[in-house]
C-alpha cells in the first residue's frame, strides 16, 4: 500500500459540498482506504483574481493503485463533479491534484511528482500541515519548513472554516 496525498479544490456550485463529496469518493476507490482527510480552508484564486474565492482541503489515501490508475480515477470524479477545462488557473467545480506518491519522484507527460506547485501554495501547505507537518516532500523539506519558507503570514492568508469537514468514514 502506498501513502498517497490529494488536494482537493474548488469555487462552483457549492464549493464546500463538491470537496466533501468528492472525500466520500475517494473513500470508494477500489483497493483505496480514505485515512484522513482536512478541514476545509477558503483562499483566494491562484491565478486569475476574476473568480470566487475557492475551498481546498487535503486527504490522505492508502492505496495499491498504481500512480497513472489513480490519477485516472481521480479524473473520472472531476468529470462526475462537472469539471470543465476553459481556462488555466480558472474556475471550477472540482480539482483533484496527487501531490505525493509515497516518496515517489517522477517527471512524466502526464503526472509529476511531487506536484509541482507544492511549494508556492499554501492553500495546499497548510491543509497538509493540519494533517502532518512534518511530512517531507522528496527533494524539498518537510511541509514546515515549506510553511516557514512561505513566511509567518502564509497560513494566516487561508483560513480553516468553523469545523472540520470530515475526520473519518
Amino acid at each position: 500500500m502506498a501513502n498517497v496525498w490529494i488536494g482537493l479544490g474548488s469555487n462552483l456550485e457549492n464549493p464546500a459540498k463538491q470537496v466533501t463529496d468528492a472525500f466520500v469518493e475517494l473513500a470508494n476507490l477500489p483497493k483505496t482506504q480514505l485515512l484522513s482527510t482536512s478541514s476545509l480552508w477558503k483562499s483566494k484564486p491562484f491565478g486569475p483574481q476574476d473568480q470566487p474565492d475557492f475551498i481546498n482541503a487535503v486527504a490522505e489515501l492508502a492505496t495499491e493503485l498504481e500512480p497513472l490508475v489513480l490519477l485516472t480515477h481521480l479524473q473520472a470524479i472531476e468529470t462526475l463533479h462537472q469539471r470543465k477545462r476553459e481556462r488555466h488557473w480558472g474556475p471550477r467545480t472540482l480539482d483533484l491534484d496527487m501531490l505525493l506518491y509515497d516518496k515517489l519522484v517522477l517527471t512524466g507527460e502526464k503526472l509529476t511528482l511531487p506536484h509541482p506547485g507544492i511549494v508556492e501554495r499554501a492553500f495546499v501547505l497548510c491543509p497538509l500541515a493540519e494533517l502532518n507537518e512534518n511530512l517531507s516532500i522528496p527533494n524539498l523539506g518537510s511541509v514546515k519548513q515549506l510553511i516557514q519558507q512561505l513566511g509567518k503570514q502564509a497560513c494566516s492568508e487561508v483560513l480553516p472554516l468553523e469545523a472540520k469537514a470530515v475526520t473519518s468514514f
